[in-house]
C-alpha cells in the first residue's frame, strides 16, 4: 500500500465510506512476505514515503524476478532495481507483460532496471547531476535514474571536470538554479568543492573508483570530498549513485 493510498483509506474511514474493520484488514495485510531468500518490505512507502528498491548485485535473475513480482502483487507500481545484470534484465523483460503491463526499462550503462511506469516529474525543483569526466557517467546515471524514478526533474552536466574549468563555468545558470546538485568525480574529487563554491543549494558529492593507482579505488576522492572547504557539501560512499539520487530526491521534495 502506497502512502497516498493509506491517506485515502483513512479519509474514507473518517467520512464513513469505509468501515474501521475493512480499513484494518487492508492495513493488516502482511507488511512483508518471507520468500525464503528475501523478505520484501511492503510498508516501506508508508514509513518512509518511498517504496523498497531491489539491490540486484549478488542476486540471481530468478530471485530478482520473484521479489519484483511480489512487490507488484502488493500494489507497488514502480520497482527500481540497481546493479542489475543483463541476464536479469532479459528475464524481467520476458515477464514484463505478465507482471507489470509490459513496462520495463533497462539501462546497461548504469545497470538500473525499472519495472512499471516512470512517473512524471512532480516537483518544480531541479536536480543537477555533474560529472568530472566521461568515466564517471555510469555512477551518475545510477543517480539520475534513481531521481527520475521518484518523480524528479534531472539536468545532466557531464564531463565538466576541473582539468578544464571553463567547462564547469559555462553551466553557471544550471548550477545556480538547481535545488540540489550531485557532483560525481573520481581522481582527486575536486569537482565537489568547485561546485560547492558556486551553488547556493545542497551539494551531494559522490566519489568514484575512477583513477590511477594512488586513487586507491576511490579513497583519494572520498577523503578529498570529506575535507572539502566548501560549505554545504555532503558525501556518500564510493560509487553510490543510488544513495545520492535517493537523498537528492528527499531534499528536492521537502
Amino acid at each position: 500500500m502506497e502512502q497516498k493510498e493509506l491517506e485515502t483509506l483513512l479519509r474514507e474511514v473518517a467520512e464513513g465510506r469505509t468501515s474501521v474493520e475493512d480499513a484494518l484488514l487492508e492495513i493488516k495485510k502482511a507488511p512483508y512476505e518471507d520468500l525464503g531468500f528475501a523478505k520484501p518490505d511492503y510498508h516501506r512507502s508508508i514509513r518512509q514515503g518511498i517504496a523498497e528498491v531491489i539491490y540486484g548485485e549478488g542476486k540471481t535473475p530468478e530471485q530478482i524476478l520473484a521479489i519484483a513480482r511480489s512487490l507488484h502483487q502488493h500494489g507497488q507500481r514502480t520497482v527500481l532495481i540497481t546493479r542489475m545484470s543483463p541476464e536479469a534484465a532479459a528475464l524481467l523483460e520476458a515477464h514484463a507483460v505478465e507482471l507489470y503491463g509490459g513496462n520495463f526499462q533497462y539501462d546497461a550503462i548504469s545497470r538500473i532496471g525499472l519495472t512499471g511506469e516512470l512517473p512524471e516529474a512532480n516537483t518544480e525543483g531541479t536536480i543537477v547531476i555533474a560529472t568530472g569526466g566521461t568515466s564517471d557517467i555510469p555512477v551518475a546515471e545510477e543517480a539520475a535514474f534513481t531521481a527520475m524514478a521518484y518523480g524528479n526533474r534531472v539536468v545532466r552536466l557531464y564531463d565538466v571536470g576541473v582539468s578544464g574549468l571553463h567547462r564547469t563555468l559555462s553551466h553557471l545558470d544550471e548550477i545556480m538554479n538547481a535545488r540540489v546538485i550531485i557532483a560525481v568525480a573520481g581522481m582527486e574529487g575536486a569537482l565537489a568543492s568547485v561546485i560547492g563554491g558556486l551553488a547556493d543549494c545542497p551539494v551531494i558529492a559522490v566519489p568514484t573508483s575512477v583513477g590511477y593507482g594512488a586513487s586507491f579505488g576511490g579513497m583519494a576522492a572520498l577523503l578529498s570530498m570529506l575535507n572539502s572547504c566548501a560549505s554545504g557539501v555532503s558525501v556518500v560512499n564510493i560509487d553510490n549513485g543510488f544513495g545520492a539520487g535517493y537523498l537528492a530526491s528527499m531534499i528536492n521534495q521537502m
